[in-house]
């Protein structure tokens, strides 16, 4: 017989508590990592928003047409007059308006959906020479805060070129 060996079956009162203080600190730890992790995630959506707007404004400017006053250009589905300073209104599936409350046609007219605007267009024309037209494209979020008051909590910027032969 073999006596003084004892085998543990179970785990002690102090090994349970070392365990769950481990486990409490790791959770807390990714907890506090979570509310970063949205804020990124929200920030890097805004910001791919904003840039499809911009390429879609620098599409439909590319697009434009000359109207019957000389020298001037338009473009066709945003209404915009190349040289005119103008701002527009789109909400998060880029549909635009022509105002803050999303009830107008950036070409005018009546505009029967209501959209929850969410980002604020300001497009300019710094001047130009010769027959190349230059356009500040600046995308601000969200819509209500203008950039001219307030910091807005995210914005795009671009700038592009139009040859008008």
């Amino acid at each position: 017989m073999i006596f003084g060996r004892r085998r543990p079956h179970a785990f002690s009162l102090v090994e349970v508590t070392l365990a769950i203080g481990v486990a409490a600190f790791c959770l807390i730890a990714v907890f506090g990592l979570l509310p970063v992790g949205l804020q990124t995630n929200r920030n890097a959506t805004s910001q791919t928003a904003a840039t499809n707007i911009i390429a879609f404004v620098v599409a439909d400017l590319r697009a434009n047409y000359k109207t019957t006053i000389p020298g001037t250009w338009f473009s066709p589905l945003l209404c915009i007059t190349l040289g005119n300073s103008t701002t527009l209104y789109f909400d998060s599936q880029s549909r635009c308006s022509g105002n803050l409350a999303g009830s107008t046609n950036p070409c005018g007219g009546g505009f029967s959906p209501v959209l929850q605007t969410r980002y604020r267009v300001i497009i300019t024309f710094p001047p130009s020479t010769g027959n190349l037209t230059y356009a500040d494209l600046k995308v601000t979020w969200p819509a209500g805060a203008d950039p001219a008051i307030t910091t807005p909590s995210g914005s795009v910027e671009m700038f592009a070129a139009f040859d008008r032969n």
